[in-house]
């Protein structure tokens, strides 16, 4: 099984879904470029707690966790599946190493997650 690299991608702003930008056009090539996963495991900024806190939801709703943007990005939808036993998996690999991590249903995909990934694999 091929490994695809570990990499931190900077969502910027949400208007990079709806402006032509040079961020935009390499967000979606960079989805082109690694290649299509088998899964994505994202730690996000926008989700913050005390101790490791792992998704655990099959569908992943909306978080729409911003203001003052045009209609169209209240009205985006990202129905990437979520993975329940990937979540379970990384805590198991995170408890090895000393530390604890806990599931959380209910959760949803923030835009630090759903706005980049939304241009690498729509």
């Amino acid at each position: 099984m091929m490994r695809l690299p570990s990499v931190y991608v900077s969502h910027g702003s949400p208007m990079v879904l709806l402006n032509n930008t040079p961020a935009r056009d390499f967000l979606a090539g960079f989805g082109r470029e690694l290649g299509k996963p088998k899964a994505i495991l994202i730690c996000s900024a926008h989700f913050e707690t005390s101790v490791p806190a792992l998704s655990v939801d099959e569908k992943p709703q909306m978080i729409y966790d911003f203001g003052g943007f045009p209609r169209p990005l209240f009205e985006m939808v990202y129905a990437a599946p979520g993975s329940p036993d990937l979540a379970k998996r990384a805590a198991e690999l995170l408890a090895q190493h000393g530390i604890t991590a806990y599931g959380v249903a209910n959760r949803g995909f923030d835009h630090g997650t759903w706005v980049p990934l939304k241009l690498m694999y729509p």
